[in-house]
């Protein structure tokens, strides 16, 4: 009993997906007016983050050498609990690459360790329970040399609803996935008070909220990065799902996910940039992890605190990030 205790607090902690980022950039404008776009993006909860205090965390050699043709916007999943702010437990950024005609989404490991400002080494996912979305913002740019000035975050308590605002989202559930995936989706519905059913066969499939929540939440049949993968094929997902809708069907959509949404974006800030990406004709996502395994030295282990940490060259990892989101290069071969 008291090691399925253990596992589920494990679980709650696990991977809690940042999502509908996609969303925001790409539909809000599609077959609507900017004035019905302001009105229906009135629930979204909006940070006022300070923008100066963000640019400090930009390297002027970063602003020297990239201008604004590579916008970079954090994608925070966070477990918020009632008496606490919680940890972006899933980390990833929207790269819109108007240079290079292109969009990637970036997971950085979640337990890549880093020097986050006024509070020494920890975890990268430490930072947003410190000081939410800006310190994490600040910590990226300064860890990775990047250039991000906002961020959009959701809470998990609410991914299972939005995944189901749009309608589901479809799939591909390896066999080695397919018992774990069951067991979490019973776990997720228990959680949030609900009835759900467990897949009956691995493969494609169609997943509702809770299924999908379920499917991303398992961790202990593979990997970190495995996990960090299905997280980014589920949001890929969720694009794809978002793409097929009809004007007719987005108003609905729109205004059943805005609340479930805190952003440092403002509506103006949205529209400008969707209209931009809705211009370049931009449709498929390139995908990319980092750290890379076997790479820059990177190495998982535990500390002698007893705290499992992913360590490696940070000089040569801010370099192939940079050279990944900036120039286009190839993360692997470089």
């Amino acid at each position: 009993m008291a090691k399925r205790d253990k596992k589920k607090k494990k679980m709650k902690k696990s991977t809690k997906i940042t999502l509908i980022t996609i969303t925001a950039i790409l539909v809000f404008v599609v077959g609507f007016g900017a004035m019905y776009f302001y009105n229906t993006l009135g629930g979204i909860k909006k940070d006022n983050i300070s923008k100066a205090d963000i640019e400090s965390s930009i390297d002027n050699t970063v602003k020297e050498k990239y201008d604004d043709s590579v916008i970079n916007i954090a994608l925070l999943g966070v477990d918020r609990r009632s008496h606490d702010t919680g940890r972006s437990d899933a980390t990833m950024f929207l790269t819109v690459d108007k240079k290079h005609n292109k969009l990637k989404l970036t997971s950085i490991m979640r337990d890549s360790y880093v020097s986050i400002d006024g509070h020494g080494k920890d975890k990268l996912n430490a930072a947003f329970a410190f000081g939410g979305g800006a310190l994490s913002i600040k910590t990226i740019n300064q860890s990775f040399g990047l250039n991000i000035k906002d961020y959009v975050v959701v809470d998990f308590g609410e991914l299972a609803n939005i995944i189901d605002a749009i309608g589901g989202v479809d799939i591909n559930v390896k066999q080695s996935e397919f018992t774990e995936t069951n067991k979490y989706i019973q776990d997720v519905a228990g959680e949030l008070k609900k009835s759900a059913n467990s897949l009956s066969a691995p493969g494609m499939q169609h997943l509702n909220g809770i299924q999908a929540v379920g499917y991303c939440r398992i961790r202990y049949n593979d990997n970190d990065f495995a996990r960090t993968d299905r997280q980014r094929a589920v949001l890929v997902a969720m694009f794809n799902k978002v793409k097929t809708l009809s004007p007719t069907e987005l108003p609905g959509v729109i205004q059943k996910i805005s609340p479930y949404l805190e952003t440092s974006l403002g509506a103006s800030d949205i529209l400008s940039l969707g209209t931009g990406v809705l211009k370049s004709g931009v449709g498929n996502i390139q995908q990319q992890i980092f750290p890379i395994e076997g790479l820059d030295n990177c190495k998982g282990g535990i500390a002698s605190n007893g705290i499992f940490y992913f360590k490696y060259d940070e000089n040569a990892l801010k370099k192939r990030m940079q050279n990944y989101i900036f120039e286009d290069k190839d993360a692997k071969n470089q």
